[in-house]
């Protein structure tokens, strides 16, 4: 076990020093482009102006044949391309891929000044960040980079899920993780074939009616994924780093997308990935506060400035729990209103 103190010292000669505190910064969705296709890099430019994080991807959806073409549009867009207020990411090969070492070397090598955050898929235990720990140190100190880069660990196997609070707390390079479902369905042997989302099949029915076993009883459709996102997001928070909901496949459900995105919203996850343009509408309306919410969150920490005592506001009783929940609110609006102008105005916090 490492000592303490030595928790934040490079693990490289002339590798940055790691960072403290994680950056606060929108992050409502993480938009996936492969960046092999260039009808996908034509249009880069224009939807990093709509997304919080723009991450060329190099692992699942990429065919064999073209990785090495992605990583090299990936590292020509971070060379070129102007992405203004949108963090540039990406998710790399499966570390016992033949790809990932490639992939981090010449990310780093190439356009490590430009590249935030690594997204590390199958994270199976702290075993693992602390292999890319290592390894980024080394390629920092030799691309003589300032700043660290951050990693991003996917959950996609159940032995990931078992081992995610050592995970989260695992470096100090940590930003956060994802939730990814498909894989993480076909470790559990789970009985679905989406990527995401709820199942008809999954669902509770209310008891008999007076006892009567023909009649129509109600039943709800339940959500498959809810005990690993409030996992996630308690590793996560507890850590002190970003808890993150991930792909939603069926592009044509926007309800369905919608309904998942904003469960994951309010068990405390961030933002989530954007697979599609529509998606990335759709997680801007859902991680963003609710302008009413926002006003009334701004009213209880106007009526009680330092968070102290019992309060009654418009009949509901406030007090310093619910001042952190307004606090909390208030505080993401603020941050998001300083990057969005129509958001600015819906929260009435305009710049002068």
């Amino acid at each position: 076990m490492r000592h303490p103190r030595d928790f934040y010292k490079p693990l490289a000669l002339n590798a940055p020093y790691p960072i403290r505190e994680m950056p606060v910064t929108p992050t409502r969705m993480i938009h996936f482009l492969d960046f092999s296709n260039e009808k996908m890099v034509a249009k880069a430019a224009d939807i990093a102006m709509k997304t919080d994080i723009l991450l060329g991807n190099l692992e699942d959806a990429i065919p064999a044949d073209r990785k090495e073409a992605a990583r090299a549009g990936l590292i020509e867009v971070g060379k070129t391309m102007d992405l203004g207020q949108t963090a540039l990411w990406t998710r790399v090969n499966a570390l016992e891929s033949p790809w990932v070492l490639d992939d981090l070397t010449q990310l780093v090598g190439e356009i490590g000044d430009k590249l935030e955050v690594i997204m590390v898929p199958k994270v199976e235990g702290p075993w693992d960040i602390h292999y890319v720990d290592r390894l980024l140190a080394q390629l920092e100190a030799r691309a003589g980079l300032d700043r660290p880069l951050l990693v991003h660990a996917l959950l996609e196997t159940s032995t990931g899920v078992a081992n995610v609070e050592e995970i989260a707390h695992a470096s100090p390079r940590m930003q956060g993780m994802s939730l990814g479902p498909a894989d993480l369905a076909a470790f559990r042997r789970m009985k679905t074939t989406r990527v995401g989302g709820g199942h008809p099949g999954y669902r509770v029915i209310e008891d008999p009616v007076d006892g009567d076993l023909e009649a129509p009883r109600t039943s709800a459709q339940q959500d498959p994924w809810h005990y690993t996102v409030a996992r996630m997001v308690d590793a996560c928070t507890s850590a002190g780093i970003l808890p993150f909901y991930g792909p939603f496949g069926d592009i044509k459900d926007v309800a369905g997308c919608e309904t998942q995105f904003r469960a994951a919203f309010l068990l405390g996850c961030v933002g989530t990935w954007s697979l599609h343009p529509v998606q990335i509408d759709i997680a801007r309306k859902v991680f963003s506060p609710d302008p009413d919410e926002v006003a009334f969150a701004r009213k209880v920490i106007e009526a009680i400035p330092d968070g102290r005592g019992v309060h009654m506001i418009d009949g509901k009783m406030q007090d310093d729990a619910t001042w952190k929940q307004c606090r909390v609110m208030v505080d993401l609006a603020e941050m998001l209103a300083a990057k969005d102008p129509e958001l600015a105005e819906q929260y009435g916090m305009q710049q002068a």
